[in-house]
């Protein structure tokens, strides 16, 4: 299987509740995002996607929730928008674009700190 791996970042805040501690009051984060897409086969030019393809996609993702109050987003109504949810929305909203280009959200990595990170790999 070949991958493709894209890193952007964003700011955001959010609420986490029943989680304890200060994670109940708003705060924000500095999140990076790894977004992985991949496949068994290269296309005609011998590529997986093309980079600025999946770039596109997880740029304007991120322009919806970017300097945004995570619990604001619909996705989030009745769910915390902890980094393994964020993850798992990224991958979502991504999943019908890539699946068009004939490849697969494999991970989605969501950074929370530099040092704390989840991976969502899907069902």
């Amino acid at each position: 299987m070949f991958e493709v791996t894209i890193i952007k970042s964003f700011s955001a805040a959010h609420i986490l509740s029943q989680v304890g501690g200060k994670c109940e009051e708003l705060h924000g984060h500095n999140f990076k995002v790894e977004l992985s897409v991949g496949a068994g086969q290269l296309n005609e030019a011998g590529l997986l996607i093309d980079f600025r393809l999946a770039k596109k996609w997880l740029d304007e993702l991120l322009e919806e929730i970017d300097h945004k109050h995570l619990n604001e987003i619909p996705f989030f109504a009745n769910l915390n928008p902890s980094a393994e949810n964020v993850a798992r929305y990224i991958a979502g909203k991504i999943e019908p674009q890539a699946k068009k280009e004939g490849v697969k959200v494999t991970s989605v990595k969501v950074w929370e700190s530099e040092n704390a990170y989840v991976t969502y790999k899907g069902d």
